[in-house]
């Protein structure tokens, strides 16, 4: 069975942790290192059980932790030439970095991976499916709107991990500057709560079992307004999908896909 876990997750930082059997796997690495250490140990784990990091794209709420994590830790990191290229701008070369096209498929142990881009204002930004031979979970936060080769890789993965940023009305009447709203609700911005429930549909349609909605905005959305415009379109479609919301901070319950 294949287990996944947050370990943050919304504009102050996000982290992700796959498991199938002693294999880990961590999506990006966007809060401190201490922090992903701690929610590592308290699921029994250290940084020495973690095959692998890949990076969706450069943002720093993604890849805050890597200037202290390659100091100690030859963790191997996979990203784009895009992402690759904005982190050692920053932090120099890292030798363990691995660099892939936006559409690669690799294998880190257990799991299957394949890349696919998404719509964001970061260099060559991606989301992912990783599949494991008992289940299969797609991640898709960052982008301004589902991308075709989003909606085609992400079709039958039983987890999907969904942005489901925010709810529009609140962002335009809330207290952002003009410019940081055209940018979230731009083309390479971010998915809106009814952004998030429209494709819900779509993958539930298509074989998704549990949706589990991330990255939602401290100021422009509550967990409550998510879920209730997302479990209201399937309800409205008649289907049954379940839905949950990550914690912003914290490690999240175990979501798990497949069988044992």
């Amino acid at each position: 069975m294949l287990l996944l876990h947050t370990l943050a997750s919304g504009s102050e930082g996000n982290c992700l942790l796959v498991r199938h059997g002693d294999a880990a796997l961590l999506v990006d690495a966007g809060i401190s290192l201490r922090r992903i250490k701690a929610g590592l140990s308290d699921l029994g784990l250290t940084m020495d059980h973690i095959q692998g990091i890949l990076l969706t794209h450069s943002h720093s709420d993604h890849v805050c932790a890597l200037a202290t994590l390659v100091k100690h830790h030859p963790t191997p990191l996979y990203a784009t030439a895009g992402t690759a290229g904005a982190v050692e701008r920053k932090l120099g070369a890292l030798p363990q970095l691995h660099t892939l096209a936006p559409d690669a498929r690799f294998t880190i142990r257990d799991f299957r991976v394949q890349l696919f881009p998404t719509a964001h204002d970061a260099p060559q930004s991606v989301g992912c499916r990783i599949d494991a031979p008992s289940g299969s979970v797609g991640i898709l936060t960052d982008t301004g709107y589902v991308t075709q080769a989003a909606a085609e890789v992400l079709t039958g993965a039983e987890l999907l991990v969904l942005e489901s940023n925010h709810d529009p009305e609140t962002l335009r009447s809330g207290p952002y500057p003009p410019y940081l709203k055209e940018r979230i609700l731009g083309r390479q911005g971010h998915l809106s709560n009814d952004d998030a429930a429209a494709f819900a549909v779509e993958m539930a349609r298509r074989g998704t079992r549990q949706i589990l909605l991330a990255h939602l905005s401290r100021e422009n959305n509550t967990p409550a307004m998510a879920l209730e415009t997302v479990r209201r379109a399937l309800r409205w479609a008649d289907l049954d999908t379940a839905v949950a919301v990550a914690p912003r901070s914290g490690v999240s319950p175990c979501y798990r896909a497949g069988t044992v």
